[in-house]
């Protein structure tokens, strides 16, 4: 009776799985940074949507009565989550600064998004975008 090596040897070597390990882990450094990058802007640009739609609702509300306060306070707004789906919220949205005149509405960013290099957000009643960022980033 004879024996075919070649047949009874299956499989991968060492050497092998090692070379396919250290480039699925080459791999996954060049992607997850990328892909946590590209995460944090979804992010941010549903909280700058957010923002926009709030200071829309702003306008309708100096529209109606030419005072951007309610009673003399700052306005209840309609929603202070981002995004509002009810999961995860990233930004908290909130009325910084507000007279009959002038608002300011800032998006201030919550855990999940501490690390995004822009900060918090903020949009005023002329459309004056900014951020706290400063770390050289278009933000908006």
């Amino acid at each position: 009776m004879t024996f075919n090596l070649a047949k009874l040897s299956r499989g991968f070597t060492l050497i092998e799985l090692i070379i396919v390990v250290a480039i699925i882990a080459i791999i996954m450094s060049i992607a997850l940074p990328s892909y946590s990058n590209y995460v944090e802007r979804t992010r941010r640009a549903v909280a700058q949507s957010d923002l926009m739609e709030l200071a829309q609702w702003m306008e309708r509300r100096y529209t109606a009565s030419y005072d951007y306060r309610d009673g003399g306070n700052a306005p209840t707004l309609p929603f202070t989550d981002s995004p509002r789906d009810g999961g995860t919220v990233f930004y908290e949205l909130t009325v910084g600064s507000v007279t009959q005149n002038t608002y300011s509405l800032k998006a201030t960013a919550t855990v999940p998004q501490t690390d995004d290099p822009c900060g918090n957000l903020t949009l005023n009643q002329v459309g004056t975008k900014s951020d706290e960022g400063g770390a050289g980033v278009t933000c908006w």
